[in-house]
């Protein structure tokens, strides 16, 4: 069982401002009997060697739509963990949602409005019993480099930015202008807010999700 960051009480009060669920139904109960996800699918040509598969922390640039022939299978829990109200942020927030709709996953997502929230936000979404955290926001970058370590058995796709040393947990997804790593670390790109297109974003949601349906994490997905 996972530690709790935050007191009982303390927690169940901000889980219950903090969580927005999208979508009703049997299909969103969390609490039912859940069938470990597949990859409905496989990945093309192009995306990795697959006979030299990537080592850990590589950066690979698989070839453009070769993440196309995958989706995942029926029930995929996914909880999108975001902060910041920056116009690139909310791009990546869409292009999440968007997936969601478009692939029929049930998407729950936690918000951290404040510094002194992240790292419970992080707890909170990890308490939810997802198949994927989906992290968008640069935010969330150092807090998560603290957090997921800790937490192998749960996986991250982080949209638009990247961990400086990644676990096998931590999958990331960007590209140039899009490659923040934590305060004080340098980027492999020069930041630049104007490369954070839907069309972009949208693209490396479904790159980094295929990814890690075909069990290919803990590596840099480059989308240039």
């Amino acid at each position: 069982m996972r530690s709790r960051l935050l007191p009982a009480g303390t927690l169940a009060a901000a889980v219950a401002t903090a969580v927005l669920v999208s979508g009703c139904g049997s299909g969103d109960d969390w609490s039912r009997p859940h069938a470990k996800p597949t990859a409905v699918g496989a990945l093309g040509p192009g995306y990795v060697d697959r006979a030299a598969p990537p080592a850990p922390e590589a950066t690979i640039t698989p070839r453009p739509r070769s993440w196309d022939g995958v989706r995942p299978s029926k029930g995929y829990r996914v909880v999108l963990l975001t902060a910041g109200r920056d116009p690139q942020t909310r791009t990546l927030v869409s292009a999440v949602e968007e997936w969601a709709q478009a692939e029929h996953v049930s998407l729950k997502t936690v918000t951290a409005t404040e510094p002194a929230q992240f790292i419970a936000r992080i707890s909170e979404a990890m308490d939810l019993g997802p198949d994927l955290i989906i992290s968008a926001g640069n935010d969330l970058v150092d807090p998560l480099a603290m957090v997921s370590p800790n937490h192998l058995d749960q996986q991250f796709l982080v949209v638009g930015a990247e961990l400086a040393e990644p676990t096998a947990n931590v999958t990331a997804a960007d590209w140039t202008g899009a490659s923040f790593r934590g305060e004080g670390l340098g980027m492999s790109s020069t930041y630049d807010p104007a490369t954070f297109t839907p069309e972009r974003a949208g693209r490396a949601v479904r790159a980094g999700v295929a990814a890690v349906l075909s069990g290919l994490t803990g590596i840099v997905i480059w989308l240039d």
